[in-house]
């Protein structure tokens, strides 16, 4: 997936050979994805909040012959603006400039030990962003987390967005309405020193890939196995503690019907997403996470929402099947 055979290098030092004992150890990344290869020149944005300064990694890839439209793709809690590389080439064949940034606390961004995680906190470092870069209304392409933050990004600033894509974007239930219980910042930062490789596999198969691995998803096991277990570990999984509750604390399902831009919805129906699922009573854990069920009332909710439908995709349609979701997308943003 990764240009220069890097999806084949990670697999030979990832995965054992005929014959071998035991696997070779994976790469270890620093806490700001050190040592990982984006497949496109990645730029930073260095500005002050919270008190602090902070930098913002980005890719910025010109479109093949301009549109004159630019889209912005957020990604999710598990993603990095890399994961998004056969996005960013099919919208920029398509004529689009593509703008993918890593949240502060993620990837290659900035893993600041104090800081109020907020989506309104988010969107402001966004909106800043590009405005720096110059793109008033772009189209905003979110998926999981980047979804939440997509939508708050439309709430904040409406005259500043073109058109909202959300892609089986979490937050479209409250699971503490339903009854998830309290999880406090000390748990959800032992839960994340707990990550391994062995663990991200099992849960991406299970809830992006709708049961189904495939090799040519290790590369992103690679990349955040290795952000998790490097040198910076312990400010990775304090950022990560610090964004689950974020996640968990401000849901933005009671504000859809606020939102006033046009807004598409692309739905992998086979996703069973909720955070803290597993730290739900047991008889509440299969009610939570019905995308098929989600999706409509999301599009109910949403003045004037398109929904567009994946029934055999999960968590992460834009990876399982790159090519039919690519068309589906950039069918829906030229419908405007």
């Amino acid at each position: 997936m990764l240009r220069n055979a890097l999806p084949a290098l990670l697999l030979a030092l990832a995965l054992p050979g005929p014959g071998a004992a035991e696997p070779l150890p994976r790469p270890a990344y620093g806490p700001e994805l050190e040592g990982f290869a984006y497949p496109f020149p990645v730029e930073r944005y260095t500005f002050a909040s919270q008190r602090q300064p902070l930098q913002m990694a980005y890719l910025d890839v010109p479109a093949a012959t301009p549109n004159g439209r630019t889209a912005v793709l957020l990604h999710g809690k598990n993603f990095c603006a890399a994961t998004w590389e056969s996005q960013i080439r099919a919208l920029s064949a398509a004529g689009y400039r593509v703008i993918a940034p890593d949240q502060i606390g993620f990837c290659k961004s900035s893993k600041p030990a104090a800081y109020q995680f907020s989506f309104r906190q988010l969107a402001e470092n966004t909106h800043a962003l590009l405005d720096n870069l110059g793109v008033e209304r772009p189209i905003l392409v979110g998926h999981s987390t980047g979804g939440m933050l997509a939508a708050h990004y439309a709430l904040l600033y409406p005259k500043a967005v073109e058109q909202l894509v959300l892609v089986n974007p979490v937050g479209l239930e409250d699971w503490s309405a339903k009854g998830l219980p309290p999880i406090s910042l000390a748990q959800w930062y032992q839960r994340e020193l707990k990550t391994s490789a062995e663990s991200i596999r099992a849960y991406e198969t299970a809830t992006y890939y709708a049961g189904r691995w495939e090799p040519r998803y290790e590369p992103w096991v690679t990349m955040l196995a290795g952000l998790n277990s490097g040198p910076g570990k312990e400010a990775v999984a304090w950022d990560s503690a610090l964004v689950y509750d974020m996640i968990v604390t401000q849901p933005v399902v009671y504000r859809f019907p606020q939102i006033a831009v046009p807004t598409l919805l692309l739905i992998g129906q086979k996703d069973n997403t909720a955070i803290g699922k597993d730290l739900a009573p047991a008889e509440l854990r299969p009610k939570l996470g019905n995308y098929p069920e989600l999706g409509k009332e999301a599009a109910k909710a949403i003045p004037g929402a398109r929904l567009v439908e994946f029934p055999e995709l999960g968590h992460a349609p834009q990876m399982s099947d790159p090519d039919g979701f690519n068309r589906a997308l950039i069918e829906g943003i030229a419908a405007r």
